[in-house]
This record gives C-alpha cells, structure tokens and sequence, in this order.
C-alpha cells in the first residue's frame, strides 16, 4: 500500500485546518522526503553526543563508518550487565552522556523480570512531538473533531526506584504523569473526558469506575473513543456490565460510590457530580439492563465517530468482539511505539485494521533492518547479517526491526517484525507481523516459547506422586471470555488409573504454571484484572497424533512435522476441543508485587 497524495495538498485540507495542523503536516512532510538525510544526521548526533561513553568507546566508535563496521547488534540480554550497573547507582557515562532520567519498564524476559530500558529527560520531548502530530493527520479524515471530546481510558501502573534511586515504570505511565501531559494547553482537537486526577489513581477500580462516570455524564459530546490496547476497550464495556447499577445510582443523586477513596478523585469528582442528573440514569439503566449488549458504545455514546486503539498484532483478535459492542465503527490505529523507542505514526488512520501500515518517522532514532526469509521464520542466512537502511528497504519483503537511541541502545533488537507496503515520499511504510518468539499474548503480557515449556514442566511436578505425566501441549489466547485468558491443552499419561490426579490438583496445576509465567502476567491477574485465571483442558489421549494427521493431509511433511506451542486456526481448535474431557482454571491468584529487585 503506497500513499502517494501530499499530506498537504488542497484537496487533502479542510477549511476549517488550524495553523498548528498545517505546520504539523509540513513536519511530516519534510521529514518523509528527506528520509535518508535525516537519518544520517540522527545517526551522526547520536555518535557525537555518545562518543565519550563507554559502550562506544569499548568499540572504537569515533565516527559514522566505525559505527557501523564494529557495533554488534544486540539482546536485551547482551546490555543487562550494563544496565544492572546504572540501576544499581553507576552514573558514570556508560550508554549515554546525558544522566539517565528514568527506566521505562518493558515485558519480561525469560527470567521473568521487567526488561528496564535506559532513558534520557529529552526523549519525553521527542514522544511528545509524536502525539502532537497524530491529530492533525486523523483531522484530514475525520471533520469537526474539535467539537466534542474524547473519552480515553487512560491508566498508570506502578513503578518503583531501583537501588540507585532511579524511577522504573512503564512507558506511559511515564507519559501521564510528566509535565508535558499534565499541563498540556488546551487544544480544542485533544480534550478528552476524564480529569488527570482519575487518571493517575494507581488503583485500577478508583480510576476506571471515575473516567466511567465522567464518560457517561459527556455522553452526547463524545466524539470518539479509545484505550492503548482493545483489550482496554472491551475491559472498560465488561466493567459498565458489572457496575451500571451503582454508577446509574450515583448520577441520579449526584453522590459518589463510597468505594472512591483517593482524595484527589474525591475532590475532583465533587464538582463533576454536583448537579443531580436522573434523566442520564434512567437512560443508562434502560440500556444496560437487559440482555442485549450488541452495538452498546453507539447506543450509549450516539455521535462516536471512531474507537481509537491497538488492533494490530496480537490485538486483532479482539476485532470482532469490538466490532459486536460498537456496532462496526472504525478502529484508527494511529501510531506505533515501544518501551525502547517511538517510531510512527499512521497516515491513512481510517483504513481497515488488516491493512493498517505504519510510516516511521527518521528522527525519532536511527533505524535499520534484518532481512528475514517468512518461509523459514528467520533471519537471512548471512553471518554476521547485512543490516538494511531505512530508506533501502524494499516493498514485500519482511524485516526485523533494529534501533540505535539518544539514549544509548546501539543496534538494539526489538524483537518487532515488519512488512513493507509501500512508501510515503522517501519513507518506507511497515505493516506489523508479529513479535518475534512470542506465543501467547493476552493484553500487553508477552509469553514465548521457552517460558511456557518451563511453566509446564514446573506445573507437571505436581502430577508426579500420581505417576501421570504431560506427553503433549499446545496453547491458546482465548479472547472470547472478557478478560482474555490462556488455554493450556494437555493430554495425559496416567500409568495408575486408580491414583489419577484429581480436579484439585490439577486445577494447582493452573496455579502453578501462572507462578511460572513472568512478572507482566502475573501484574496483569493481580493488579490489572487485564487477565483471566488460566486454563487446563485436559483431551483424550491420542489427540495429538490426530492434529499431526490433520496436518499432513494439508501438505505437511512427517519428517519435518512438529506440534504447534500455540494454536489458531478454526478447524485445529474444533478438533481438540472436541476431545476435551475435563477442563481446570486456576483457583487463586499468582504471587505478585511490584518488581522492587532491581
């Protein structure tokens, strides 16, 4: 897919486009013709600002050219000593010149801790300028977004200080508590419905049962809606399922749930609730009390234009419930970031969720690409690897993507990998694939291969005093529940029939295996309520030889044949689910606190 009208031709811009919204799209425009200049320059300002660290130096880095002869591309785990060193108090300049400001925490690693990626007081500038151009370009499809507000539900989460003092936190919970978004200015484009204070209560329930009711009270002025994930979205319309009651009940009095306890919500929510409303009430109790929730986000919020979120990746399996509940208004996803970095944005936001591609913008850091072979799932057989330039990627082929940061990360593997659809002016266009390795993926928890392989082996312990065993598995992120959990398929050997482990202990097994899984998971069960108790559906034996039979009569070969860790396709989750005999959730939640070991 190739845009190849100007941001900025009159046909493209209404009337009513504000100064600031010109000024934005000749941003992009500039950037996007001079891709490749632009990317030189980053690249240059990175080795000059950075020469003197020691990450550098350790490898002769004096220029652009030694840059890219003798910079390794990297793991997460490949930079841990060193970042263990910073977070532990060494503010010696070891990625980077400038102090570093804050760790954003990203998923876990395979030992289960938050990966923390090293950032600097200047990037929030740069993911600011980033925000700043999504309206302007959704404002050429969209008309009259200045007329309305949008209901966003926006949440922190918690963070903590390493030994050396240093914030942990996630991306945006970074974002919502600076300067930039608390004292942003007023812009007619971006006003939304929820006040700050019931966005930065740390308690999920306080500060989702708040914007709810501010959403509520705005209903006729909300023009669109939205969360980072779809998994948020659907969260948001299943907790309006469990409370409308109370929340009817508090805009008919104009008194607040006694369960509100943060002050700031409290005080905040005193002047939004002083006027009693039961009209509203009544208008919310008649909609919300029967059994019919189909098309719930139009009926409640009748000028909605749009939902804007995540629906790319691991997302897209939530389309069609979203799809369900709004009656199939559009999902805009209007931008594509990370922990590590913020890379684009997307300039044609209306098209359909399957075919949404992302411009990269080349200031944002310096990019560059790993050739994969889809056919074989992997990298290029080249060793070392040619990385690719931004600006030499070509249209069909599938790249990892590779960053190098103000902050320091030089030749970074994130793990993302991209498909080129076309150009924006000199910028190439990235539809995403999927994220390398991962298998199951509920909300932003990421589980890969080898952490689920040791979640059962951890949980099979418990099957031996029973003399059973686990002879197969494969895995599912059932999405069809709200929220979304994992499904473990298990088939079993039990050598002793009459001492078969019973429904306890094998619903301990679910326990243990969310015991095993890493800390985003079990943040996402514990503090988010973002994911549901995890599953065991035990199947007869024999299923597994019968999914290899399935297999090889579409073409696989026996010789390469290997059982899928993760299962998604129809006809393969109808045939083990027609063999399941017994079915097991977890009975408790997963230890979890705050990660405080770094």
């Amino acid at each position: 897919m190739t845009i190849d009208t100007s941001l900025l031709s009159p046909a493209s811009l209404s009337p009513a486009t504000c100064e600031s919204h010109v000024k934005a799209l000749q941003f992009v425009e500039d950037m996007t013709i001079n891709t490749d200049p632009v990317q030189q320059n980053v690249l240059a300002e990175i080795v000059i600002k950075n020469g003197n660290t020691e990450y550098l130096e350790r490898f002769g880095v004096t220029d652009l050219d030694t840059f890219k002869s003798n910079i390794p591309v990297v793991s997460y785990e490949d930079l841990q000593p060193y970042i263990q060193r910073i977070a532990n108090g060494d503010r010696s300049p070891i990625f980077c010149s400038s102090p570093i400001s804050e760790f954003l925490t990203s998923s876990g690693t395979s030992a289960g801790e938050r990966k923390l990626m090293p950032t600097i007081h200047e990037e929030m500038d740069r993911r600011t300028k980033l925000y700043s151009l999504l309206m302007p370009v959704m404002n050429r499809y969209v008309p009259d977004l200045d007329k309305g507000k949008g209901l966003y539900f926006y949440f922190i989460k918690s963070e903590t200080k390493t030994p050396g003092g240093i914030p942990a936190r996630p991306v945006l919970t970074s974002y919502y508590k600076s300067e930039h978004f608390k004292n942003r200015p007023y812009d007619p484009y971006n006003v939304i419905t929820s006040p700050n204070e019931t966005i930065l209560c740390v308690d999920s329930f306080q500060s989702m049962y708040s914007q709810m009711i501010c959403g509520l009270l705005s209903r006729l002025k909300v023009l669109r809606l939205g969360a980072v994930f779809a998994s948020g979205l659907i969260r948001a319309i299943k907790f309006l399922q469990l409370h409308w009651r109370q929340l009817a009940a508090d805009i008919s009095s104009g008194s607040l749930n006694p369960k509100i306890t943060d002050p700031a919500i409290v005080a905040c929510m005193a002047k939004i609730l002083q006027n009693p409303n039961p009209e509203l009430a009544e208008f919310i109790v008649g909609e919300c009390q029967g059994e019919n929730w189909e098309g719930i986000i139009k009926r409640i919020w009748p000028n909605a234009k749009y939902l804007e979120v995540i629906v790319t990746g691991a997302m897209a399996q939530y389309i069609p419930t979203l799809e369900f509940y709004s009656g199939g208004l559009p999902m805009p996803c209007t931008m594509y970031a990370s922990s590590e970095c913020y890379f684009g944005l997307n300039l044609n936001p209306m098209s359909k969720p399957s075919e949404v591609s992302y411009t990269i913008m080349p200031n944002m850091g310096y990019f560059e690409f790993l050739p994969q072979d889809p056919s074989a799932g992997s990298l290029l057989c080249e060793n070392p690897p040619k990385l690719v330039n931004l600006a030499d990627v070509e249209v069909g082929k599938e790249y990892e993507l590779i960053i190098s940061t103000y902050s320091g990360l030089c030749r970074y593997r994130v793990g993302d990998i991209l498909l080129v659809t076309g150009f924006y002016n000199s910028a190439p266009q990235f539809k995403f694939i999927r994220r390398k390795n991962v298998l199951l993926s509920i909300d932003s928890d990421k589980t890969d291969e080898s952490e689920l392989q040791k979640a059962i082996e951890n949980a099979s312990e418990l099957l031996s005093e029973f003399n059973t065993s686990v002879v197969e598995y494969t895995s599912h992120a059932d999405t069809t529940t709200i929220p979304g959990h994992y499904v473990i398929y298990w088939e079993l050997m039990v050598k002793d029939p009459v001492n078969s482990p019973s429904d306890d202990v094998l619903n301990q097994c679910c326990l243990a295996m969310e015991e095993s899984l890493n800390t985003v998971y079990r943040q996402g069960r514990v503090a988010d309520n973002s994911i549901g108790p995890l599953e065991i559906r035990v199947v007869k034996n024999g299923t597994f030889e019968e999914l290899m039979d399935y297999a090889l009569s579409r073409g696989a070969s026996i010789n390469q044949y290997k059982v899928p860790r993760c299962v998604t396709f129809a006809p393969i989750m109808e045939l083990l689910d027609s063999r399941v005999v017994s079915t097991h959730f977890s009975p408790g939640l997963p230890r979890w606190t705050p990660d405080r070991r770094h």
